[in-house]
């Protein structure tokens, strides 16, 4: 009998202790050694064509060279990427849902969504890289005396609240690039604000409007046409797409530097080593000349790679400094 008992406890001992070698092996050194060994899911929060599903679906193919798994793109658009991003916040933290960020855009909706999304940007979603910078640049109507940013900002301060400038949305980055413009010189512009940046600039190019800070590639053919006067770019170095066009710093702005970005983040408490494995990855990915091509082809360039602790840090400086924006010009989103 006694043989017996300690024969079931000996069963009963070894069941336990396989169950916590089960439980504790995902936390286990090199448990992630072969992580992935399926599909990876990347969720775009915007329908088809727009900047994010391009710049995903070059990343996506990339991504899935470099794992030798398939990366497929899935577009969930609506609510101006909330619902994608609520999407990922949501999944399993394994490595195998990740989000094509429009990171600018969802800083902004950090603050001024707040309290209608259902996520909190930085405690449920996990920064893996910045991968892509779209330039913005300030443009005017040619039928205004202004050649450069420092008479943008004499004629804005003689005409206070009379020089018009228009933006593709209450919560965009080319509104918020204009307000921040506004709060560094403390100048007094009109908002106008569009559905879209293609009928905000028929209406700049037709001189309803004065001016906007739009992104290079949506300005592009109307400087080139002469239809739009470029006077600076917001990126801290010069552009090969406006290389004779200033920065804002060389303009006389020198704290004004300000990108559409975009970024893959995963849901939080996804394991570092599967972080630490798509950073290394997307890096080896931005530095090859074939995916900068592509990216510049559509208007964005790639970001230089950095470990996933800065990704982190440049999206709260992005969420900080867009804080601060909305609170000081007291922006809504209606």
């Amino acid at each position: 009998m006694q043989t017996t008992e300690r024969l079931s406890r000996r069963r009963l001992f070894g069941a336990a202790a396989a169950c916590a070698l089960a439980i504790l092996a995902p936390y286990a050194p090199g448990a992630h050694a072969e992580y992935p060994d399926r599909a990876i899911k990347l969720i775009v929060p915007y329908p088809p064509g727009g900047a994010t599903d391009v710049v995903g679906r070059v990343i996506a193919m990339k991504l899935s060279e470099e794992l030798k798994q398939q990366v497929v793109v899935e577009n969930r658009g609506g609510a101006g990427g909330n619902l994608g991003a609520d999407a990922v916040a949501r999944s399993d933290p394994d490595g195998y849902t990740l989000l094509m960020g429009a990171i600018t855009s969802h800083s902004i909706m950090a603050t001024l969504e707040k309290k209608t999304i259902s996520y909190d940007l930085m405690r449920d979603l996990t920064p893996v890289a910045t991968i892509a910078a779209v330039p913005l640049v300030f443009v005017v109507n040619p039928k205004l005396p202004i050649h450069n940013l420092q008479e943008l900002i004499a004629y804005a301060k003689a005409n206070p609240g009379k020089l018009t400038y228009a933006s593709s949305g209450a919560g965009a980055p080319q509104r918020m690039a204009a307000e921040l413009f506004k709060r560094q010189t403390g100048v007094d512009m009109l908002h106008v604000p569009y559905r879209g940046s293609g009928p905000a600039m028929t209406d700049l190019v037709g001189g309803q409007v004065l001016t906007m800070v739009e992104t290079v590639p949506a300005s592009l053919p109307f400087i080139k046409s002469g239809q739009l006067r470029a006077l600076a770019v917001t990126m801290p170095e010069r552009i090969s797409m406006l290389p004779d066009t200033p920065t804002a710093a060389e303009a006389g702005l020198p704290n004004f530097n300000v990108a559409s970005m975009f970024g893959v983040l995963v849901p939080a408490r996804t394991p570092a080593p599967v972080v630490d494995r798509l950073n290394a990855a997307l890096g080896r990915i931005l530095v090859m000349p074939d995916t900068k091509e592509k990216l510049l082809q559509q208007g964005a360039y790639a970001v230089a790679p950095a470990p996933a602790s800065q990704a982190r840090q440049r999206l709260q400086a992005e969420v900080d400094q867009w804080a601060q924006v909305i609170r000081d010009a007291n922006i809504t989103v209606d």
